[in-house]
Formats: C-alpha cells, structure tokens, sequence
C-alpha cells in the first residue's frame, strides 16, 4: 500500500466516524462505541478490499459483507453512504419513522446490506450459509462476517465456524473487532472468552491477529486470507481495537456502547474528528 492510499484511507475512516457522530446525535439514541472501534475496518472492505458497485447494489456476482454485530449499523451505514450507496445526508435519518436506517441493518431498505442481523451470534451463520452457496454455484465471491469479542460468548458462533471449516470454506473470512468491551463491562468479567486465537485454530481456520486501527497491517492480513483460497481453510481475522475510537472521551468506555453524544459531546467529537482530518491534510 502507498503512502498515498493509506491517507486517502484515513481520511475516509475520519469521515465514517463523523458520520456515527452524525447518525447517533440526530437520532438522540443508537451505537457509537462499537461503529468507531470498527470505523477502520469498513473503510479497508468498502473502499478497497471488497469488490462491489454502489450503482448495482444487487449485482449477483459481487462480494458479501454481513454485519453480525448488527448493532454497530451506524458505522456500517457511514461507510455505505460514503461509498456512494445513498446520500451522506441520510445519515441524519438514522432510527427515524419512515426512514432506511434502522437501528439494526435491514436487507429489505438499506441499499448495500446485505443481511439483516442485530441478533447476535447469528450473523455467521447467514455468512457462512452464503459462502457454501458460492461455492455450490462456482462463484468466485468472497464473503466477510464482522464479529464483537462479546458476541463470541454465544455458541452458535462457533457452530457456524465449525460448519465452515468442515466445508472448506476458504471463501469465507470472519473478522472479530476485539475492543474489550460489550454493554455490561470489560468482556473478560462478564464472559471470558479467550484465547480467541486458539479457539479459532482449533476449529479449523487460519488465525491472522492485527492492529485493527492499522491499513497496513490489515492490507497484510487480507492478502494472507486471499493467499488461503484453494486450501479448504477459513480465515479468522482478530483485531485488537479501542472502542470508541477517534472521539477522546468514548475511547475505552463501556458506557458509550449504546448512547447518543448530547449536543456539547457532538461538538466536542466532531472537533476532534476535524482536527484529525487537518493533521493529515498537512
């Protein structure tokens, strides 16, 4: 990656954070401290990684990405916007009667979902379910599943990477944002989960453990998934992130899991976000 696409991609993950501000403030409710520890990885798979055409939502032979921790759709929805799906101004509708963005990711209205999830734990299994359609069907089309370290408590997490690894689903690369927090705590009180690695080895797939705020290190790890195909195996990429990435006083707090930024937070963060974009524009 040149020095050139690694500010343009930073520049765009600045952009998405702002957008969750944007979102969560207007909506007076939603999930900022999720979105943002994950801000960095729907940059990299919309605006460089996946192959996809915001003109053709639908097109069949694209790749697919399912959101299971659905909550965090505000993230999600700023990449989509500024990808071009819709207007960056919908992004102000979020939650609201009537409009596209729902609380949790729906198919059936948000052009460039591809799966409607909130439930957790049940996100892979949609993901794992389409990369074996792929392959049933001789599609060259990858599938991506982004995971929360706390989602990994519910057992059906790991029946789906069972079931993958069993079909040789090298088509599929599952993607865990560890940022140390759910919604009742730090994740190793409430339900510990590790060692995340081994327990993905152990299931059969390819373990690659990165920086999750780090291109580089995710343009590496993506290689390495693409490098797996034709070896039966899927890939489990581990991120270690900071919830609440980006705005100084949602970082490493449980309680910006699921609330809005008041009017004065709002200013604040977006501040924040503006002089992190001028850094790099120097």
């Amino acid at each position: 990656m040149t020095s050139a696409e690694e500010k343009s991609l930073k520049l765009t993950a600045v952009s998405v954070r702002e957008g969750v501000l944007t979102g969560t403030h207007a909506a007076k409710a939603g999930h900022p401290g999720g979105s943002l520890s994950a801000a960095d990885l729907f940059t990299y798979l919309y605006f460089k990684e996946m192959r996809i055409d915001p003109a053709n939502p639908r097109w069949e032979d694209r790749d697919r990405f399912v959101l299971s921790k659905g909550h965090t759709a505000p993230g999600l929805y700023a990449a989509l916007a500024n990808r071009g799906y819709f207007p960056v101004e919908d992004l102000l509708t979020l939650r609201q009667i009537g409009s596209h963005l729902q609380g949790h990711p729906n198919m059936n209205l948000t052009p460039g979902i591809d799966m409607s999830t909130g439930s957790l734990g049940q996100g892979l299994s949609a993901a794992a379910g389409m990369a074996k359609g792929a392959k049933f069907l001789n599609k060259d089309i990858n599938v991506y599943s982004l995971l929360g370290d706390g989602e990994l408590a519910e057992g059906q997490i790991w029946e789906a990477t069972m079931f993958a690894a069993h079909y040789k689903l090298d088509n599929l690369c599952i993607i865990v944002d560890i940022n140390g927090l759910q919604i009742d705590g730090r994740t190793c009180d409430v339900m510990n989960t590790e060692p995340v690695d081994a327990k993905f080895a152990a299931f059969g797939c390819d373990v690659v453990k990165i920086n999750g705020h780090d291109f580089q290190e995710m343009e590496t790890a993506f290689a390495k998934f693409h490098a797996n195909h034709g070896t039966g195996k899927p890939t489990a990429i581990l991120m270690t992130t900071t919830k609440g990435k980006g705005v100084s006083y949602m970082e490493d707090q449980a309680g910006w899991h699921g609330k809005a930024p008041n009017d004065e937070e709002y200013a604040q963060g977006m501040a924040e976000l503006a002089a992190a974009r001028a850094a790099l524009e120097v």
